[in-house]
Parts: structure tokens; C-alpha cells; sequence
């Protein structure tokens, strides 16, 4: 069965395809969103902890993450609908001359390409996070324009605005393949059907792989899982989120990061030594062991904290740990926003803006040469990794 033609074909109602299908639709084109879930956001959206910064080691990422902050901070302003904006910043303790080396690297970096950011001493990050353990603290950076957002609601909030602009959204339909004519998309299959449009962006988070090899794609997009959790309210104490690049109990690891969201609840996210390959979603026994001794550690106040709940969601992590983000190689009319590590949420909107400008202008709502850092052409073995990620 066909059905109606539209001008884009978004695939994924996630962190990424609702910002691009309301950026789209804004812009007049009849666009179609299609999820194979009951809703928008009901995939890794809701799993993310509502972190939204610029503060990256990566050029294209500081620009996409300073358009996502734009759009956030001016949301409420813009539709009326409030999303749970909270601008408090980003906050990089330094506990070791290794990880102060680091961050002052990346000011120059950061520093180039427009971001709020500078060095504070640790009576600064003191000031900024009241009741850090001073034990070893060396100073830290601030990122005072860096912010949060609830997931939920910005995922309703997108889906609404995009509904006001005449985007359609077919849930419960998962794609089969991609039409295609002359090695260029015309259209989706869907398990319901076929729709036709000139341009399609792939949008689909973690399945996204599967979406590429349908035109012979190869781009290696493997989902990691992490585990996030939630307290009950506190009284209000906390304003920026806190990144915390020690070494805990269990070893080195990536990073803990934990803040306090618009209604006082402390919300916290890990990243494991060993990365945790795979979709399983399951609660660990392992994580709040792990993450309580890190949390209280950092900040001993916190050690009567009531958890609420914890859970776990997918990063579709790229060999470089960058996202992919721009116009399929060799593909006409397929456009991809994929591979976002993790850092979807907060890079949606501005990976949405680009992408809508890219589909109807032809060209990035950023420098071209500067987006070309994520481009879906770039080898994605040699890149240069993301200190910040």
C-alpha cells in the first residue's frame, strides 16, 4: 500500500528526528515522522539524564552544543511550554595534574569557538559546588551558560511544535528498507506500507546501522549500555552538573556526572571502566555501590540521599566517538543524524537545525568546514576522540 508523498521522511521521534521534523516543518514542508515505538521519545530520549552543554574538546560539537543551548534557554520564551530549563552549568573538578592539564588544554579550544568557560581555583569550585570534598582539589572549569532540561518534556514539547506545524507522526511502524532509484531515496518502507519523499533523514538512535545497510552503508554504530539514576527532592544547593574525572573505588573510568534538576532531585549517570556492549536495559547490582561511594566521596551531604529509581539506556557509540552528522556519501536524499554517544539529547536541537538547513538550503546553519568535522565521509578510525566525552 502507498500513501501520501511528503516533502522529508524523518526516521526516529527521538532526541534527534523531533527537533529535526520541527525545524523542518517550521520551514513549511510537509514532513513525516515514523517510530517503531508508541510515542516520541520512548527510546534512549527518556533515558537521558537532561544534561545539555557546550563544553566539548570537539570544534563542530562546542557549535552544535551552543545552538542546542539557544534553543533550550529560548524554548519557554518561544512556544510557552515550559521544558524544565535550569541554566547552571558545567563544572570540571580537577583532582590530579593529569586531568588540570587537560581541561587547561581545551580552554584555547574552547575559547575559539565562542564557549562561556575559564579556569577557576578550587576556592572557585568550591563556591560552585558547595560541599565538595577539598581533599586533592586543584581547581576546576566552569561553564556558567551550560544548563538542564527535562527529557520528557522536551521530547512532548518538540512532537506538539512540530504538530502545530502540520508534521505528521506514524508510531508502531518499523522500517523494512528505503526506496531507492538510481542510487537516490524516493521513499520508506514501513511494515504498513510505502511513503514517498524526495529527502529522508535518519534519525533512528541506536538501530540506526541497520537503516544505513539498507543502501549498502557500512557505518559502524554499536550500542553501549549506561546506567543512570534519581533521588527524591532535596532542598536546592546544587546549580551546575558536576563531572567527575577521579579515580573511584572501582578504578579509573570515564566519568561520573550527577546534578540537581529544576525540582531538586539529584540525578546522576556513570560511565563503566569496561564498556557494556549491547542492548540490555537490565539494572545492574553493580551501579549503586559504585556510584553511592563516588557521590558521597565528592560531596559527603549527600550521604542520606533517598534513591528513587535507576535505570538503564543505550549509547550508539562510533569508532571515533563522535556523532555523524550530514548528507549520506553516495546516497542522494539520505541524511543522517546518527552516533551521538550519548550526547544526543543535548545535541539534538542543534543537530536538528543543521540538518533542516542542510535538507532545504542546501547548505549547514553552521560554517560547512566546521560541521565537516562530523561528516558521515570521515574515517572513522583515525579521528581524533572527544576529551570531554
Amino acid at each position: 500500500m502507498t500513501h501520501p508523498e511528503f516533502d522529508a521522511i524523518v526516521i526516529g521521534a527521538g532526541s534527534v528526528g523531533n527537533p529535526t521534523a520541527y525545524f523542518l516543518a517550521k520551514e513549511g514542508l510537509r514532513v513525516l515522522v515514523l517510530d517503531e515505538l508508541s510515542s516520541s521519545g520512548q527510546g534512549q530520549n527518556k533515558a537521558a539524564i537532561g544534561g545539555v552543554r557546550a563544553t566539548h574538546s570537539d570544534p563542530a560539537k562546542i557549535r552544535l552544543g551552543l545552538q542546542s543551548l539557544e534553543i533550550f534557554a529560548r524554548w519557554k520564551e518561544e512556544t510557552g511550554t515550559d521544558i524544565g530549563w535550569k541554566k547552571g552549568g558545567y563544572c570540571f573538578p580537577a583532582c590530579d595534574e593529569t586531568v588540570e592539564a587537560t581541561l587547561r588544554k581545551l580552554l584555547p579550544i574552547q575559547h575559539a569557538h565562542h564557549l562561556n568557560i575559564d579556569w577557576m581555583d578550587a576556592d572557585g569550585i568550591r563556591r560552585v559546588v558547595p560541599g565538595i570534598n577539598p581533599e586533592g582539589l586543584r581547581g576546576g572549569t566552569y561553564s556558567p551558560d551550560d544548563g538542564q532540561v527535562s527529557p520528557l518534556r522536551a521530547a512532548e514539547s518538540f512532537t506538539n511544535e512540530a504538530v502545530r506545524h502540520h508534521a505528521v507522526f506514524r508510531y508502531r511502524e518499523t522500517v523494512t528498507g528505503l526506496v531507492l532509484e538510481d542510487r537516490t531515496v524516493v521513499g520508506v518502507r514501513t511494515d504498513h506500507g510505502e511513503y514517498r519523499a524526495p529527502r529522508v533523514i535518519n534519525a533512528a538512535g541506536a538501530h540506526a546501522s541497520p537503516i544505513c545497510r539498507m543502501v549498502g552503508l557500512d557505518l559502524p554504530i554499536l550500542p553501549e549500555s549506561h546506567e543512570a539514576g534519581i533521588s527524591a527532592p532535596v532542598q536546592p544547593f546544587l546549580d551546575p552538573l558536576v563531572v567527575d574525572l577521579r579515580p573511584g573505588p572501582e578504578g579509573k573510568t570515564i566519568n561520573f556526572y550527577f546534578g540537581q534538576d529544576a525540582d531538586g532531585q539529584i540525578i546522576f549517570c556513570y560511565t563503566p571502566k569496561v564498556p557494556i556492549a549491547g542492548e540490555n536495559r537490565t539494572s545492574t547490582f553493580e551501579f549503586m555501590p559504585i556510584v553511592a561511594a563516588r557521590l558521597v566521596n565528592l560531596i559527603p551531604r549527600l550521604k542520606n540521599l533517598t534513591i528513587r529509581r535507576v535505570w538503564r539506556g543505550l549509547y550508539p557509540m562510533t569508532p571515533d566517538g563522535s556523532p555523524i552528522v550530514g548528507a549520506a556519501p553516495g546516497v542522494k536524499g539520505l541524511f543522517l543524524g546518527i552516533g551521538m554517544c550519548g550526547q544526543g539529547f543535548m545535541l539534538g536541537p542543534g543537530v536538528g537545525r543543521n540538518l533542516a538547513s542542510l535538507v532545504i538550503h542546501g547548505r549547514p546553519a553552521m560554517e560547512a568546514e566546521v560541521l565537516e568535522l562530523l561528516s558521515p565521509a570521515r574515517d572513522l578510525f583515525r579521528g581524533k576522540k572527544e576529551a570531554l566525552k
